[in-house]
């Protein structure tokens, strides 16, 4: 599946995601990309939009592989 940018996948992502609105959910976006998809998202469910600063763990050898991330107070 393809997307013209970011909006649009934030967009699609909402449509299906519709079912959650009016629930308590709290949309978490992912800096480097995540926070316009994250944006569309909790706008379209009129949620709440946090954003989780990470950094990411690459694999040994493997600059492309992501093995994990941490973020505030050593969450893995």
């Amino acid at each position: 599946m393809s997307f013209a940018d970011r909006v649009d996948a934030g967009r699609r992502l909402a449509r299906r995601l519709a079912h959650l609105r009016g629930t308590d959910v709290v949309v978490l976006g992912l800096p480097r990309g995540g926070v316009p998809v994250a944006f569309e998202v909790a706008q379209a469910l009129d949620a709440p939009l946090d954003v989780m600063v990470i950094r990411r763990l690459d694999a040994p050898f493997q600059a492309e592989l992501v093995m994990g991330a941490v973020a505030e107070n050593g969450v893995r």
